[in-house]
């Protein structure tokens, strides 16, 4: 028996979050060039570890808040970027098939990947380049490029994560068929129970999380070629995935994402929740530095404990005040929801140069983040918005020539 599957993607709540969170990507990369918890100078392009390649500016003017809103989305947003990734997947097999999805798939998000690390990761790196180069010419920054030990893909790590686990879901659903149903099942005896859900959820990433942080620290990355991934993570994440996978398989009327369901009526207790759940792992966290290796061996574990219950709190708080606040509609959230796909893989280059393009200016700090925001946004999202005109009038195109002029 086939089990119902709702379309969660259809849900406007769950459309403005998409457009709410695009705008929370952009400005987290807008700010880090302004975090007071950087060194004074840039990282130097051609030395392990290679922090320029996730801090590619460093500028002069820094602000300490900029610090706490990084941190408080390194915490919760990636994590809920995962499950939405994982809550779109059922609706998306049961419409297309495992077939067709895997080769939707691929060409919605591999060749996305490839077009990112191909050309607008080296495009966008190339400004962080010439902040420390002797010879800041393109033929430099190429050779330099091709000598580095991996092949830096910027925010586009995400994409070959996503298409990894969208996989993994396809084959399981066509192995096991019943696989669907069983999860169904059992987000369905949640749906009522958010608690219930997000101690499970936890107690379940406090296994993926903790001994990996303890082992490998909670900051480091490993690179293999284009593909790199946190250390501490893969399985924190590909749980994330899984719980929206699970949750996805519910019918959302009777789901925990109900507008009127008990997580969008105690919002304001969700949102609490995640204020002090970040501040205690702020606290921990805040003990183990500048080394986490040389720290008390008690703040590290402690750390390590109170990042899966942050990240927790943090993904229904984010969840609750979606389904609680943003179920109008509203023609600017519908036109960032749409694009929000092409804004995440273009906006890079935008706001890198425009950093860059700041570092002399005179401007206050916050004057300079706001900037880089307002334009960065703006300039990827007329891009993101041209290249999706250009792709429709392709397949109209395409369309018209496939049918005989007497069918017309």
């Amino acid at each position: 028996m086939t089990s119902r599957v709702h379309v969660h993607s259809g849900s406007l709540p769950l459309s403005n979050l998409r457009a709410v969170v695009i705008v929370i990507v952009v400005a987290f990369h807008s700010v880090l060039p302004y975090l007071a918890s950087q060194p004074a100078q840039p990282y130097p392009f051609d030395a392990a570890p290679y922090r320029w390649i996730a801090f590619p500016i460093l500028d002069r003017d820094r602000w300490f808040g900029f610090d706490l809103f990084c941190a408080w989305q390194d915490v919760s947003l990636m994590s809920l970027m995962f499950f939405l990734a994982g809550l779109f997947t059922p609706a998306s097999l049961a419409r297309k098939g495992t077939l067709p999805y895997l080769l939707e798939r691929a060409r919605r998000i591999g060749l996305p990947f490839l077009l990112a690390v191909g050309i607008l990761s080296p495009l966008a790196y190339f400004a962080s380049f010439r902040t420390t180069a002797a010879d800041p010419s393109l033929e430099a920054f190429w050779q330099h490029w091709q000598a580095l030990p991996m092949w830096p893909s910027g925010p586009a790590w995400f994409l070959w994560q996503i298409l990894l686990l969208g996989a993994v879901a396809a084959a399981l659903v066509f192995f096991f068929p019943g696989s669907r149903s069983r999860l169904g099942n059992i987000t369905h005896a949640l749906h009522d129970r958010p608690l219930a859900f997000c101690l499970v959820l936890t107690a379940l990433s406090l296994l993926a999380y903790a001994p990996l942080a303890m082992i490998f620290g909670p900051w480091d990355w490993t690179f293999l070629g284009p593909f790199s991934f946190q250390l501490s993570r893969p399985l924190h994440y590909s749980l994330y995935f899984l719980a929206g996978f699970a949750l996805g398989c519910t019918p959302a009327e009777k789901g925990l994402l109900h507008p009127e369901g008990p997580l969008a009526r105690k919002w304001l207790l969700w949102l609490a929740a995640a204020i002090a759940t970040f501040m205690l792992w702020g606290g921990f966290t805040s003990l183990t530095m500048p080394n986490w290796n040389d720290s008390p061996y008690a703040a590290r574990f402690a750390a390590a404990l109170a990042f899966p219950i942050a990240c927790a709190t943090g993904l229904f708080g984010f969840l609750a005040v979606c389904l609680r606040l943003f179920t109008m509609r509203h023609p600017a959230l519908d036109a960032l929801s749409e694009n929000a796909y092409s804004i995440y893989l273009v906006h890079y280059v935008p706001v890198v140069w425009l950093q860059y393009a700041l570092l002399g200016s005179e401007l206050p700090v916050l004057a300079k983040a706001a900037t880089v925001l307002a334009c960065g946004l703006a300039a990827s999202w007329a891009a993101a918005a041209a290249s999706l005109r250009l792709l429709r009038h392709g397949f109209e195109l395409t369309a018209r020539r496939a049918v005989p002029n007497h069918l017309r």
